[in-house]
């Protein structure tokens, strides 16, 4: 019997986007070893890793090479074998500085004999389980996935939400892990499940993902052991349909109040790639060392979907696709809705990247013109915010009308830029408002 379910509900506002998920069938291909890689020890929000390893030392794939006694935070770990370069400041995407590990690659690719499989028997193991396989959530800021699993507040967890929706225009990386490891992701639920005490288990994708669906949906029916605990939710397709709050209301029908955190409606949201990769963990015992990245974009000269060690620089994962037919106006990592633009070609993948795209002019928004006053940003914004009065307080550096205004509640999904008519760069103020909050208060 069929185990696909509907959404409960549809949230307010959000765009229609073009998929443009032309890697969508590309079989994931593996780089080749890059000859030196750069690992930051910040790849997470939380505090900064602090290197375990010296310039000269030998390492193995797997082995710690950067750990931190902070709660929040996870460890780095060598994503091939060989020798330590140099440790090292670098400017990460973001605009921040953090100390590097650089490693010269043996291309023996020696993996830690200390690493075997895990075996879990309660929450606790669990948890350390998840410490030790240095996960972190994929994209943004990378909460570590010990701490998510934790829930420190006790909040009554019923529902735990596998997030496949995948809603960013081009990346298909999540839908790759759907179609290629489809059991580790069921197993990797239940387990979690399991230990957590949850009872219901929901994986959500988008309804224009039905190849997806159809291959999760096989395999639950054939699992009667699980019975109903978990099923497929096929989701409107609609952005930002990914996002916690919109995730959990689509299907459960829970509403996420102002500083609200998913526990407190009973829910737990993971990434399908972050549960397919710890059961991977627990499987192997090999931490998170490579990352599947959508490598696409109309600058691309061999669009595809790249497993890379952590720390192999964005040109030698261009270069491995072709290189560009054409220079680039905006090189993004991760989508072109909630990415960021890099500065250069150096900087290295790390565990939040999954997407790099490549954009000529034609792809871009419109040049910034004045205001007309037509309100589609506050129609679009599934939050219900006004960006244009956020904007406007922002610029008189008014702390106490965003306050008022909610500013702080912005998810910078990107739907009001994204919609304005006249190029405002509206996600860009919505960002700004918060250092300016965050300032007024401290």
């Amino acid at each position: 019997m069929s185990k696909i379910i509907q959404a409960f509900s549809k949230f307010k506002g959000g765009i229609s986007v073009p998929h443009h998920k032309n890697t969508k069938e590309n079989v994931t291909a593996n780089i080749r070893n890059p000859s030196i890689v750069i690992i930051p020890m910040q790849q997470h929000i939380g505090a900064v890793c602090q290197p375990t390893v010296k310039k000269k030392d030998m390492v193995k794939v797997g082995q710690v090479i950067g750990q931190s006694t902070a709660y929040v935070s996870a460890p780095i770990h060598s994503s091939v074998s060989g020798k330590v370069k140099a440790i090292k400041p670098i400017l990460l995407s973001n605009g921040k500085m953090c100390e590097a590990v650089y490693i010269e690659n043996d291309e023996m690719n020696t993996i830690d004999p200390e690493l075997k499989p895990t075996s879990v028997k309660n929450k606790d193991e669990l948890l350390q389980a998840a410490y030790d396989s240095g996960l972190v959530g994929i994209g943004g800021a990378g909460f570590p996935l010990h701490v998510k699993l934790a829930n420190k507040e006790n909040h009554l967890i019923d529902h735990l939400i596998v997030n496949g929706a995948e809603c960013e225009p081009y990346i298909t990386s999540d839908y790759r892990e759907m179609i290629e490891y489809p059991t580790r992701i069921i197993n990797g639920t239940e387990r979690i499940m399991k230990h957590l005490g949850i009872k219901k288990g929901i994986i959500g994708i988008e309804e224009n993902k039905p190849k997806a669906i159809q291959v999760i949906d096989d395999l639950l029916e054939k699992r009667t052991d699980i019975s109903s605990a978990i099923e497929v939710m096929s989701l409107p397709v609609k952005y930002p349909q990914g996002a916690e709050k919109m995730l959990i209301y689509g299907a459960t029908g829970r509403k996420i109040g102002k500083g609200e955190l998913p526990g407190q409606v009973g829910c737990l949201v993971l990434n399908v790639s972050t549960v397919s990769l710890f059961e991977h963990y627990l499987e192997t015992g090999l931490p998170l060392v490579r990352k599947r990245i959508t490598v696409s974009g109309d600058c691309i000269a061999l669009p595809q979907n790249v497993s890379v060690p952590l720390g192999t620089s964005i040109k030698d994962v261009i270069d491995f696709c072709g290189g560009f037919t054409q220079s680039p106006n905006k090189l993004i990592l991760g989508g072109p809705m909630m990415g960021i633009a890099q500065y250069t070609m150096d900087l290295p993948i790390t565990k939040q990247n999954n997407a790099l795209i490549a954009l000529g002019e034609s792809k871009l928004l419109p040049e910034e013109s004045p205001c007309i006053r037509c309100g589609r940003c506050v129609t679009a914004c599934p939050l219900s915010l006004m960006p244009v009065q956020i904007e406007r307080a922002v610029k008189m550096k008014d702390a106490a009308m965003l306050r008022r205004l909610n500013a702080s509640a912005c998810m910078e999904c990107g739907c009001c830029s994204y919609v304005c008519p006249s190029g405002r760069k509206l996600v860009q103020y919505m960002k700004q408002s918060k250092v300016l909050e965050r300032g007024a208060t401290t």
